[in-house]
């Protein structure tokens, strides 16, 4: 055997492979797609966990500011919604309870306020099939009544 023929087996050993490329590209090509767009959803979910959770925090803190149990109610669900908008969440659907069984506690006896809110996302724009088309997060947040403070 010469060194030209092992040149030769090999160039036709070559030839055999043409169009390999193609194919495993036409293969790997929607894996790939789909990888990438399980990403995005599993980066968005994570984000509006993180959201509806500052959201919540928000909501129980502006909420431990107020005298009275239904301004304390108002200006959580204000700080919820102005969370949620400042941060880009929409939420198809989103509710937002808060507990403000402490405001009925005599001043002097501990208590807290504590915000819920469920926020329920949009993935269908997403495009994956199998990916729900929503996702519902929630969250909750406590935060301590100051226990001199007057009450009402």
């Amino acid at each position: 055997m010469t060194p030209g023929d092992r040149g030769c087996r090999r160039l036709r050993a070559a030839r055999g492979d043409r169009g390999s490329y193609a194919l495993e590209t036409a293969v790997l090509a929607p894996v790939m797609i789909g990888l990438l767009l399980l990403l995005v959803a599993f980066g968005r979910v994570v984000d509006a966990d993180g959201t509806v959770d500052s959201a919540a925090r928000a909501a129980a803190r502006a909420a431990s500011l107020e005298r009275d149990a239904a301004t304390a109610q108002a200006k959580a669900q204000d700080a919820a919604s102005r969370s949620l908008q400042g941060e880009g969440v929409t939420c198809r659907t989103s509710s937002v309870v808060v507990d403000t069984a402490g405001y009925a506690l005599d001043i002097g006896a501990e208590a807290n306020v504590t915000a819920t809110i469920s926020c329920t996302a949009n993935l269908s724009d997403i495009g994956l099939p199998g990916l729900p088309g929503t996702k519902t997060l929630t969250a909750s947040w406590t935060s301590p009544l100051d226990t001199y403070r007057g009450r009402q």
